[in-house]
């Protein structure tokens, strides 16, 4: 297939008229499925430090977000190979009730392994909802107007993800973390029901062979990596055989599972797709913007619990204009491709801003009061913005009808892989600056999580300057390697082939 040229001519026509109905049929039966996916990796950010207190294993709370992560990046790609070839509406009838009967496992989770457990089984729905709604949007949108319907799908991003942290803060405060799980019930069955108005479409391809090998030898590369990274917080000298042998695990897994979807007829992963510069470049992008943005968001309100003693609900307020400044800064973008064609010109400059306000943060932080941090949050969000819908954009447009399904996927499954192991790697590079410079440290780091800055009070002056200046060695180490992150994506924006549609 051939690629656009960076100075291709504009292509495409407005949307007919026509278009307004198809939008109010089909729009909102997707609507509320990437709702709920959204929604479920911010609504858990702000409970984060209510679950570590309820259930312990503080060192372990980031796998809440991770799991989910995990097992969405695993779901991705079988959603979109299989929709493909079965109609997504009829595998959105799958991923649905998996992600609402997983969810009422998590309400009723009684330790910290259990919720993970059922964190993963809301991974491998949500990971379905996702994919799913972005290609229902290809399958039925002309290619130049898939802009203005990445805005749309922003709006929705950003009501899920302003509604998220508010919401998880003020249910987890007020009705305890448990609550954050139960209000995905009613929203699943509206889900349903407006999943029933989509038109079913058949797939294209008659005869499959689903990849479960490549599908075992995934997990059994992601699964690995993510333990060693795990394994690497405790900075302990007796777990290095532990975090080698799981390393060496892991490549074995990379290396055969490479090797099996080259020669797969109906491959887990799309290396056809992947081999186009167009389509890995603007997946790897979607990398390492996932892992910048969920980090960060994974990573606030540790820093605002241990650094600032603030509750929940206030932690939720804070990440608001992050949030809002996401959803503008890709509403905007989004117009602005349907008027000009143009696309990834928009993240090769918001990344350069992106990368610069990390960099502050990591530097300037502790010097910040909450209306300032708010305003760089806002001003940090709309320059992220700029990124997805350009990404699934150009992917979509260089993949072709038959193979949206696959492209779809393979963004989601790029975002989710960033996403886990930038939450990992962060995490670890958190702890292990810890517990490298102070043992002691690192094991007062996890009472603060749970219980708050009143930690410290009941220690000498000296000793709580110490600590406090160890934190934030710790946090702006954290924070560079979220900054790390966006520079790679910046790098890759500007030399992502597809300028313009």
């Amino acid at each position: 297939m051939s690629l656009p040229m960076r100075e291709a001519a504009p292509t495409g026509k407005p949307a007919a008229p026509g278009q307004r109905s198809l939008f109010l049929r089909v729009f909102p039966s997707i609507m509320v499925p990437m709702f709920l996916a959204v929604i479920d990796q911010t609504i858990v950010a702000t409970a984060l430090p209510a679950i570590a207190a309820s259930l312990g294993g503080v060192e372990r709370v980031s796998w809440v977000v991770i799991s989910y992560l995990v097992a969405g990046t695993v779901a991705a790609p079988v959603y979109g190979q299989l929709g493909d070839v079965f109609g997504r509406r009829r595998l959105m009838f799958v991923a649905l009730p998996i992600f609402l009967a997983a969810s009422l496992f998590c309400a009723f989770a009684t330790s910290i392994e259990m919720l993970t457990l059922g964190r993963v089984l809301q991974g491998l729905g949500g990971g379905g909802l996702m994919t799913l709604s972005q290609a229902l949007i290809g399958e039925t949108v002309p290619p130049r107007e898939r802009g203005r319907y990445q805005g749309y799908l922003a709006a929705v991003v950003v009501s899920s993800n302003t509604f998220g942290p508010v919401a998880g803060g003020y249910l987890t405060q007020h009705l305890g973390w448990r609550s954050i799980f139960l209000i995905n019930l009613p929203l699943g069955i509206v889900a349903v029901l407006l999943t029933l108005r989509l038109e079913a479409k058949p797939g294209f391809r008659s005869e499959h062979r689903f990849d479960l090998t490549g599908l075992l030898l995934f997990v059994g590369f992601v699964a690995p990596t993510l333990l060693a990274l795990q394994q690497i917080q405790h900075a302990e000298v007796r777990a290095l055989p532990a975090i080698a042998a799981l390393a060496a695990l892991g490549l074995v897994a990379l290396a055969l599972l490479l090797r099996q979807e080259r020669r797969a007829p109906f491959p887990l992963l799309p290396i056809g797709l992947l081999r186009q510069p167009a389509i890995w470049r603007s997946d790897a992008l979607a990398a390492c913007h996932g892992a910048a943005l969920v980090s960060l968001i994974t990573l606030l309100p540790i820093y605002l619990r241990v650094a600032r003693g603030a509750s929940a609900s206030e932690t939720g307020l804070l990440l608001v204009p992050l949030t809002i400044g996401i959803g503008i800064g890709s509403m905007i973008t989004g117009r602005v491709i349907s008027r000009t064609g143009r696309t990834s010109i928009f993240p090769s400059y918001g990344l350069i801003f992106v990368t610069i306000t990390l960099l502050f943060l990591a530097f300037w932080l502790p010097r910040l009061s909450a209306s300032a941090l708010a305003w760089v949050l806002l001003w940090n969000g709309l320059f992220m913005g700029t990124v997805m819908g350009v990404v699934q954009i150009n992917v979509q447009s260089a993949a072709g009808p038959q193979m949206l399904g696959a492209a779809a996927a393979s963004v989601q499954f790029s975002r989710s892989v960033g996403a886990a192991f930038g939450t990992a790697l962060v995490a670890a590079v958190l702890f292990a600056t810890l517990a490298w410079t102070d043992a002691e440290a690192a094991r007062l780091f996890g009472m603060m999580v749970q219980r708050g800055a009143d930690v410290l009070a009941a220690l000498p002056a000296p000793r709580q300057a110490a600590l406090r200046g160890e934190f934030d060695e710790a946090f702006r180490a954290a924070f560079l390697t979220i900054a790390a992150f966006s520079a790679l994506g910046l790098v890759l924006a500007w030399y992502t082939p597809v300028r313009r549609i």
